[in-house]
């Protein structure tokens, strides 16, 4: 076996086992198809294995494949970790930082502080991954991330923000036609609109209050801006952040003193990016941004 084999090697393995194909991982790399053939090719024959079985519908990896992928996923955090380090001597006001964040989250409320951010810092290029899934910052998918679930890895670096305050809501349009319910046990008698598939938050939700229950949903989706979607257009009862309801009058709050969640919110980073002051500047701003927005929903 080769002793000395390429970091680039083992960077497109990780590559085309995470994308599936040649052709997917070459368009999330950037690179080329031809490219990721020779450097896996170059890798089996170094290894002395197969990595992967080609299939119709793209490549197959070989036992031997996924017992090399926690060995390579560990090498590419390491080389994600000498890279912060390096870029840690960067210029506070120049540079990209990526954050991650819940759809809701990043299509409504960090909006207005990214922009704020990049007015007092031009030369910032800010990445914003939107997903409900959580991106791995151990593995450098995202430098910063907002979270609704404290974070545990002992390798990151956390900062809880405050919770943010979850209501019942409709539109006037749909409480014209259908009345406004002046008890939980009254809800059952209106369209409710919910989640599709429960997450540990959903499940606490249903175990207090079990007439919130995924079969009880007239609609069902995941997608939060879905949910407000269907609220604003009169679909039914559903749940929205008391601070983005706040700001649109047309929502009216079902049963305030009934029924009231609240979300545990976080901001966190990877323990190595606390020397690279721009990541530093953008988590403080971030921080800064959702303690005003959680003020204001107190207020």
């Amino acid at each position: 076996m080769d002793k000395d084999i390429s970091w680039e090697l083992y960077r497109s393995f990780l590559g085309v086992l995470n994308a599936g194909s040649l052709s997917a991982a070459a368009r999330a790399s950037g690179s080329t198809q031809p490219t990721l053939g020779r450097h896996i090719a170059a890798l089996e024959q170094a290894l002395n294995v197969t990595l992967f079985i080609h299939a119709p519908h793209g490549l197959i990896p070989t036992e031997a494949a996924l017992a090399l992928q926690p060995y390579a996923a560990s090498l590419a955090s390491t080389v994600a970790a000498l890279q912060r380090a390096v870029s840690g001597q960067n210029d506070v006001t120049r540079g990209v930082v990526r954050v991650a964040a819940s759809e809701i989250i990043a299509l409504e409320v960090l909006p207005p502080i990214l922009a704020q951010l990049r007015q007092r810092h031009p030369g910032l290029n800010l990445e914003l991954v939107v997903s409900n899934q959580m991106q791995d910052l151990l593995q450098h998918e995202a430098d910063i991330a907002v979270r609704m679930v404290r974070p545990h890895q002992n390798q990151l670096v956390i900062r809880a923000v405050g919770e943010i305050a979850l209501g019942m809501y409709a539109s006037p349009i749909y409480l014209e036609k259908h009345g406004t319910p002046d008890s939980i046990q009254a809800l059952r008698q209106h369209s409710l609109i919910g989640f599709d598939q429960p997450d540990a938050f959903v499940r606490s939700v249903v175990k207090a209050h079990p007439l919130l229950a995924r079969e009880h949903f007239a609609f069902r989706t995941d997608s939060d801006p879905a949910q407000l979607a269907l609220i604003r257009a009169g679909a039914g009862i559903g749940f929205c952040q008391v601070g983005l309801a706040q700001r649109e009058p047309q929502l009216v709050r079902i049963l305030p003193e009934a029924f009231t969640l609240h979300l545990s919110t976080w901001i966190t980073m990877h323990e190595d990016l606390r020397t690279r002051p721009l990541c530093r500047t953008v988590f403080d701003a971030l921080a800064e941004g959702l303690l005003q927005y959680i003020h204001q929903t107190a207020l």
